[in-house]
Order: C-alpha cells, then structure tokens, then sequence
C-alpha cells in the first residue's frame, strides 16, 4: 500500500473556503486567513482520523452525515459471484498502467477523488511504490486521508502530478466544477484519468445527476489534451443494465433484476464484436485520459470532434464493408 502518511501532505491542505493555508488547532483544523469564516469557528473537525474539510454552507454534504466507509453491495459476495456480477475493468486495469507510466519524477503524487473504495481495474495504483497516494471522498475509509467534498478540493494549486476519478462525475451536482478544480491542483503537463457513465439507469439515489456522451465528456475536459478516450462497457453491457432494471419494474424487486442480470451474464460478452464508433453512441461508460493544457477546446472543436457512427460518411463506409 502506498497511501502517503497525512503527515507528509499537511503542508499541502488548504482551506475549502478561500484556500489559504490551514493550522492545528484544539477540535480539529482553521483556517489562517483572518478574514475568512473558517478561521475561529467553526473549525475542520476530526471524524475518527480523518480531517473534514468540507464548506458545509456550499456543499450538499451534511456535517451530522460523515461517517466511515461501509463495504456493500458486489464486493460482500463470494469472489464468483461477484466477478460475474461485477468482472474486472479490464480497460481500466490498461489506462492507469499509462497513467501511471505517465507520471513524472521519483515519487509523483496521485490524487484519487471519490476514493473511499478501490476502483475496479485501478489496484495498481496501490501497489506502486514510487507513487504517493492522496485519496479522499466524502466518507473516511482505509484508503483516503482526510473527507472532502470535490467541488472544493482542499489541496494548493499545483500539488498533485495525476487525477484519477472513477464513476464519480455522475454524483456530483457540478462536474464542471469538480473538472476545474483537478485542473487546478495538478502541475503543469499533470496527467487526469476518468470514467463515467454514459447510458447507465440511476445507481445512487438521490445522489446520482448526470450522464455524458463521448462528445459531451470530451468537452468537459476541454483544458485537457487528449492521450486517450473510449468506451469502458458497450451496448452489450448497457444491454445486461436495461434488463436488470426493466426486471426490477416489472417484479418489484432488486433481487429478481440481480438474477436476471446474473442469468444473461454473456450479453456483456457481445461488446467486443460492435466497432468503436458504433459502441460510442451506446456505451454504457465512457473513459477520458488528458494532460493538463491551458488552451480550452473551442464550440467548433468539440462539433469536429465526434466519432460515432451517426456521421453520413461513416454510415456509408460501414455500409460497403464486406
């Protein structure tokens, strides 16, 4: 595990608020700007370990809400079950081995948002021991140092060399917002990797907001140059969701749509045979891997940019293939 100790970063933790520089204090951590709110109090309390720095008074987090992590779902199943469930993020597992190569200096820093879990397919992160880990989320866990909410990132501008987000912009009220401030804590020529759904039914509740298409991600990360962008899961895949859940309607239940999707396992199969841009336009999730550029993508970029199957030239050349 390469988790980097809270000790080695505090020099790195700023404000939410106006981000300057934060002090210890008796109950938790202020902010040293005087003129700022966090400054006397309230304080950044301490939940267990961890340091909350979230602006509760601009975040959707409640204060009386943070708590510890709790593992569910797939991962409390036994280990076949959950790979049928839930197989490995094989095109995850092949970017964040680029990511990581990607990485400058002996000792990077790689900040994982929304990372009270391990991502499926991201293990290797922690087992690089040049690497040093930064992970936060909105509850503690194992693998975060410190509770923040994303909008607001708690870390000086330019400290981090890489980003990765997995499955986290579709929960967040402002992915724009959330993508400014990864650009604005990683270092020139920094290195982001994301993914998030695309047509994907609701996953989170109350906290699920927001899907993207593979133009609609593109121009999200419009301050980034692009190493690489595609599909994560295919039609095949976003095939198995909509079954699921139209079986969860129609029985009332999540358990007879777990079955279902368990029993029709090898529709996920089918993603390999649908070409690329025919698997962009129905994609169940989508990835984008970018280096940090000043330059922004332009209307007329992001027009020009489109891969899909849906352009006329690209019907026709599908059209006369053998």
């Amino acid at each position: 595990m390469t988790l980097a100790e809270l000790s080695t970063i505090r020099d790195l933790l700023v404000c939410p608020r106006c981000r300057s520089r934060l002090a210890a204090v008796q109950g938790g951590f202020a902010c040293t700007a005087p003129s700022c709110p966090y400054h006397a109090s309230p304080v950044f309390p301490v939940v267990g370990r961890w340091p909350v720095l979230i602006d509760f008074e601009h975040s959707v987090v409640r204060r009386d809400t943070v708590s510890c992590v709790r593992t569910r779902g797939a991962e409390s199943l036994p280990a076949p079950l959950r790979r049928l469930f839930k197989p490995r993020n094989r095109v995850a597992a092949r970017n964040v081995e680029l990511l990581l190569r990607g990485l400058p200096g002996p000792e990077p820093r790689l900040l994982v948002v929304g990372g009270a879990t391990v991502g499926n397919g991201v293990g290797l992160v922690y087992e690089q021991s040049r690497v040093q880990v930064i992970g936060f989320d909105i509850v503690g866990s194992a693998v975060t140092q410190f509770v923040a909410d994303a909008h607001q990132i708690p870390l000086a501008a330019a400290s981090v060399d890489g980003v990765l987000i997995q499955a986290v912009l579709e929960h967040v009220l402002g992915p724009a917002q959330v993508v400014a401030e990864i650009h604005r804590v990683l270092t020139p020529d920094g290195l982001v990797y994301a993914e998030t759904p695309f047509l994907q039914q609701v996953h989170a509740g109350a906290h699920d907001f927001t899907r993207f298409t593979a133009s609609g991600h593109r121009y999200l990360f419009r301050r980034f140059e692009e190493v690489g962008a595609g599909t994560v899961a295919g039609p095949g895949t976003q095939l198995l969701w909509s079954i699921d859940h139209l079986v969860r309607g129609l029985s009332r239940s999540a358990l007879a749509g777990r079955a279902a999707r368990g029993l029709l396992f090898w529709l996920r199969s089918l993603d390999r045979f649908v070409p690329p841009d025919f698997a962009q336009d129905d994609a169940s999730a989508l990835y984008f891997l970018g280096r940090k550029r000043e330059r922004e993508m332009s209307a007329e970029d992001i027009i020009g940019y489109y891969r899909g199957a849906q352009e006329p030239d690209r019907r026709r050349r599908h059209a006369s293939d053998p």
